[in-house]
């Protein structure tokens, strides 16, 4: 440690007859010292004495034969004289590193989150009160003269609890979670402080002289900068764990050196705490990188670890004992002249005890109120685990090897000796006393007992086992070879299912004595279905479902809903809603110096990862919820906790049906990226199982596994990602801008704006002037209005293919309702001005734009009639049984039965009445239907009436209608809808088409070649709306050939259209070959045949020779025929 010792200590002073030693005895020692450890661990198995006990009184007694007695140890001496003066920095140097990062990177994230302010609380302030209280005790109590910073550097050396002793002790006694990460925390922290208030003191006591505000600083840079090295290395680490792969030897190597590196770089580079910075590169491999390590990588880890914990501990617990036993009878000339040193060392001792109680109960009100809080029994726990050991010994070891070089009259040989003495025989009495004792403490006070629920589980555990063995034994007792075993002497060797009386008792049944059980029996289902959910995540780690970021946030939510438990319902789901939902700061990427292409790629991998957790929540819960059930049966508490998880799992049930309808391929990406993981880990261990048969020899296993790993890598490094297709592809599709002619629609699609906004966004406001149009692509929105206020409108949305905003951009109206986004939505703008550009230029197009507008409008103005109609119907309706015209002033509108109108511009009155005007936009029914429409009346809110009943009307001014004949929808009594649809769920489409399977029915590629009318009207009016239908319905699928090739020329007639051609209805009579599935509705083909036959069909005339299409049932061809989805998201 550079920062103590202020320069390296030479050797030189270490006498003549060890430097002689031969260096290879330190191996022999080393070895002695494994096989010490091995002995007492095998032997105290099962016993109550700690095994960091017995290797101290191991060592202790080693150090007494060799510097007690006059016969030595032969060469093991020699090794243990070269271990017991070995340079304190060294041996910080070889064992630290190691210790610390296995003891913080085994903590628990969650935990040390909710003990974080106890630790901190114990390790700052509670270090420095323990240091002024030993210090004080010190200097008044011991007659040694000493000077304050003296007795100081002793307080702070004896305020280091340390890490390696506790943790050691807190394994072996299996003390709470809680209480556990409270003081390994607080260890971990304050022997990191303690050595930098040791370090501060060391410099004062050689001759510096520090200011308060220097102090502050000194303070603040070691510690705050130990944090910042730690985190650095930590990130680049685990940045470079990301680029290996399936290596396990190297992963588990880079824990190794970068634990050494960073305590390296800190002590001696960047002069601050190298204890710190370790703990904090530990405990971010906790938080960032436990889920790096999977499955044999995960499980070689662990032992890694525990194997080199386990020889740290073996070696420096032992050296402590060598070493005190050095500094207690190497220098007995001291105590001849000494001889109180032994009182008061046990004075020493009663002091760090005072201090301790002293520290816990000063902070016990912020300890209690803070984290998990802390009882009272928890507290004396807190107060006898203040173990002192290595590092409190190895700080004295450096102010004894300073004080031997030093000729400053505060820094003699003699407080070097006897900063030894002290701290080795407190760190011996510690240990003793009090690590021999905690457990029988924890006895005491029933800290180790298991709870009446616990208990319960256990002895019904215990018959189930006793039920399994007679299962096992009915499987093997017969065997071919060998024949019946003896069932009774199996029994016999089966002593731990003895003493199971009577028949087998439900855990959950409770008399009622035992009410409160109830609770308790409640709380420990829900943290048994918690764990079962947290391992159901960790082998959907193992198995490729979710990366590791997901997994973090998934157990993550689990250690939350676990602390929750005992006063709610299983809330897991709470921890993950703001991952799964757009989060308040993805507004800024609305801001324009955003390129839209990033925002819909954030967007995008925010919408994947949603789904990931979404669907990784709910397996977890079902496997958890099936293996609850299958373990503890019926009974009322287990239905209580599976009815929670259910109910947990509503919302990401529904999040998921929201992407299936918007974003469809999102999903489809996902469960891509799956099924291929599982299948090269299903080849993997396929191959390797062939190899442990012996069908397969070692190189040949090896050459097809490398073969399958590197398909693995190639899947973890370029997964198929979620791809939006090229602008020009998604506007081809859209119904709006795909039916309108080349010559018309390029120039929009030069300046149009392509926009990805998150859920709860408005695209435009009821009131305002309209700017606009929006094309949505995917996604839904939702609508509302102050004055469209109907209570028949309960599903208010629009999806994708809609067109909103035209009507009031084609009338001058403003926005007559709100439109907030309801879902991630991928939509287009384009201007007033391109769309008003276009309005007069063609009467056809004039025509096609005021019908698309009313695919809005009809849905706004009568929902209790086209609210359920999915958009492809009602275009098609629109298409097929509509007429619009246009009226002049004084010419009357007659509404028969079966007719639907609405008003699009101009003014008309109910014939008889001058007091009603009814302006547009407004709906007009027959007169005799009950449509159930009520005027609405709300309160402060100025509404309007846009449906009228009446047959007749007077037109004032020019005045646009379109007609909708109703006559199918024939339900009595009122104008309910009955579904039409043009194709169905699963259309028979015949294998081959002949000239009389066109039409809207037709495929779309031969749907434009357009023929000779026998009317002389080409129905371009029609063909417009016709394709948007198309475009609704089949998407990509419908052919640009009509656009490519097509000469705009208009024939139609402004003051009506004409029904697009009908065509006959057709038999399909090959099997099914494509299903359309649309908006999440589909659509009935019998009730589609049913709308087509009650129209009148039209001739169609020949085709062309070229594009004539065979009808030769004996052709053996297939034509495959692919229909988009709805999204028009890919992977690649």
């Amino acid at each position: 440690m550079s920062a103590v010792s202020e320069g390296p200590i030479p050797f030189d002073h270490v006498s003549q007859e060890e430097n002689s030693s031969d260096p290879v005895d330190a191996v022999i020692f080393f070895g002695i010292s494994l096989v010490l450890g091995i002995a007492s661990r095998h032997l105290l198995r099962g016993t109550r004495v700690p095994y960091t006990v017995a290797l101290l009184v191991l060592g202790v007694a080693l150090g007494s034969i060799e510097y007690g007695t006059n016969h030595g140890l032969g060469r093991v001496g020699d090794g243990i004289r070269i271990w017991a003066n070995i340079n304190p920095d060294l041996l910080l140097a070889v064992f630290l590193p190691a210790l610390l990062f296995e003891s913080s990177f085994a903590m628990e994230v969650h935990q040390i989150k909710r003990c974080m302010v106890q630790m901190l609380l114990l390790a700052g302030p509670g270090v420095l009160i323990s240091t002024f209280c030993l210090g004080t005790a010190v200097k008044l109590a011991f007659p040694y003269n000493w000077d304050w910073k003296t007795s100081l550097l002793l307080g702070g050396l004896l305020s280091a609890t340390d890490p390696v002793a506790v943790v050691a002790l807190l394994k072996e006694l299996g003390a709470s979670k809680k209480l556990s990460t409270i003081i390994e925390g607080e260890s971990l922290m304050n022997d990191g402080t303690a050595i930098v208030v040791f370090q501060l003191f060391y410099k004062m006591v050689l001759g510096r002289s520090f200011t308060a505000g220097a102090i502050l600083k000194f303070l603040t840079q070691v510690s705050l900068g130990a944090v910042a090295v730690g985190l650095a290395f930590g990130l680049t680490s685990v940045l470079w764990l990301g680029f290996i792969f399936n290596d396990t030897v190297i992963e588990i190597a880079l824990t190794l050196a970068v634990s050494y590196l960073a305590y390296f770089t800190a002590q001696d580079g960047a002069d601050v705490s190298g204890v710190l910075t370790v703990m904090t590169l530990g405990m971010f491999y906790a938080a960032v990188a436990r889920t790096a390590f999977k499955g044999d990588s995960q499980q070689s880890l662990h032992h890694f670890w525990e194997m080199i914990s386990y020889i740290a501990n073996t070696l420096i617990f032992i050296l402590s004992g060598v070493v005190i036993a050095e500094g207690v009878l190497h220098r007995d000339n001291h105590f001849q002249i000494s001889g109180t040193s032994w009182v008061n060392l046990i004075l020493l001792y009663v002091l760090v005890q005072a201090s301790r109680i002293i520290v816990v109960g000063t902070l016990y009100p912020s300890l209690r109120y803070f984290g998990y809080g802390l009882d009272w029994k928890e507290a004396i726990i807190l107060i006898w685990s203040g173990l002192r050991g290595a590092v409190a010994l190895s700080l004295s070891l450096s102010v004894k090897r300073a004080s031997n070089q030093s000729s400053s009259s505060s820094l003699n040989q003699e407080m070097g000796t006897l900063f030894v003495f002290f701290t080795g025989g407190i760190v011996f009495l510690t240990l003793i006393i009090n690590g021999s004792t905690t457990q029988f403490i924890l006895h005491f006070l029933g800290m180790d007992r298991l709870s009446d629920a616990k208990m319960r589980i256990l002895d019904y555990t215990r018959y189930e086992m006793l039920n399994k063995a007679m299962e096992a034994f009915g499987d093997l007792g017969d065997d071919e070879e060998l024949g019946p075993a003896d069932w009774p002497t199996v029994k016999r060797y089966i002593t731990c299912l003895n003493g199971l009386e009577g028949r087998q008792v439900h855990p959950h049944n409770v008399v009622e004595s035992e009410n409160h059980l109830r609770a308790l029996n409640l709380k420990d289902m829900r943290v048994r279905l918690l764990n079962g959910v947290q391992a159901a995540y960790w082998g959907m780690l193992d198995e490729g479902r979710i990366n590791q970021s997901t997994a973090i946030l998934l157990m993550q939510s689990v250690d939350e809903a676990i602390d929750l438990v005992a006063d709610e319902p299983l809330c897991d789901w709470k921890g993950l809603k703001s991952h799964v939902h757009f989060p308040s700061y993805y507004k800024f990427l609305q801001m324009s110096f955003c390129p839209p292409k990033l925002v819909t790629y954030f967007k995008v991998e925010r919408l994947e990862s949603s789904c990931y957790i979404c669907a990784a929540f709910l397996r977890a819960h079902r496997i958890a919820t099936r293996q609850l059930h299958e373990f503890i049966g019926e009974s009322e508490i287990a239905s209580i906790v599976i009815n929670e998880s259910g109910v947990e799992g509503e919302e990401a049930r529904n999040f998921l049906e929201d992407v299936r309808v918007t974003f469809p391929q999102v999903l489809r990406v996902v469960k891509t990226r799956q099924a291929t993981y599982s299948i090269l880990k299903h080849l993997s261990d396929y191959v390797q199982n062939l190899e442990k048969a012996g069908l397969l020899e070692e190189k040949e296993m090896f050459q097809l596994h490398e073969g399958v790993q590197m398909d693995l890598k190639k899947l973890l490094r370029k997964p198929p990602l979620v791809k939006m297709p090229k602008l020009r592809d998604m506007l081809s599709i859209h119904p709006f801008l795909g039916a309108l002619p080349s010559v018309f629609r390029e120039p929009i699609e030069a300046s149009i704006k392509e926009i990805m906004k998150m859920r709860g966004l408005a695209l435009y406001k009821e009131g305002s002037k309209p700017n606009g149009i929006w094309l949505i692509s995917n996604g839904v929105v939702k609508w509302s209005s102050k004055s469209l206020r109907n209570r028949h409108s309960l599903h208010p949305t629009f999806s994708h293919g809609s067109t909103l905003g035209l009507y009031e951009v084609l009338s001058g109206k403003p926005f007559i309702y709100d439109v907030i986004t309801d879902s991630a939505v991928h939509c287009f703008f384009i201007d007033a001005e391109k769309i008003l550009s276009i309005l007069r230029s063609d009467s056809a197009v004039e025509e096609f734009l005021w019908q698309e507008s009313v695919v809005t409008i009809a849905k706004l103005l009568l929902p209790q009639t086209f609210e359920e109609m999915a958009m492809q119907e009602l275009r098609t309706l629109i298409a097929e049984r509509s007429t619009m015209k246009i009226f002049i002033s004084g010419e009357i509108i007659d509404i028969h039965q079966h007719d639907i109108g609405f008003i699009l511009e101009g003014f008309v009155r109910p014939q008889g009445s001058q007091e009603v005007l009814i302006t547009s936009p407004a709906a007009l029914v027959p007169s005799h239907e009950d449509l159930g429409v009520q005027n609405p009346v709300t309160s402060g809110i100025k509404t309007h009436s846009f449906c009228h009943q009446g047959t007749y009307y007077h037109v004032e001014t020019r005045t646009r209608v379109i007609f909708f004949d109703m006559g199918l929808f024939d339900a009595p009594g009122a104008l309910q809808r009955k579904s039409s649809s043009m194709v169905s769920h699963s259309v028979d489409l015949p294998k081959f088409l002949n000239r009389d399977h066109r039409g809207l029915m037709s495929w779309p590629e031969h749907f434009y070649k357009r023929q000779h009318h026998p009317d002389g009207i080409d129905g371009q009016v029609d063909s417009l709306f016709a394709r948007a239908t198309q475009l609704s319905i089949f998407g990509s699928m419908v052919s640009d050939t009509y656009r490519r090739n097509r000469s705009w020329t208009c024939h139609a007639k402004p003051s009506h259209s004409l029904s697009y051609p009908r065509i006959s209805s057709w038999k399909a009579e090959s099997r099914p070959l494509v299903s359309v599935r649309s908006e999440g509705t589909t659509i009935n083909s019998n009730k589609m045949r049913g709308f087509i036959e009650k129209k009148p069909t039209s001739t169609l005339p020949s085709i062309r020779k070229e594009d004539h299409v065979h009808d030769d049932s004996s052709e053996e061809d297939e034509c495959i025929v692919r229909i988009d989805s709805p999204s028009r998201l890919s992977f690649r």
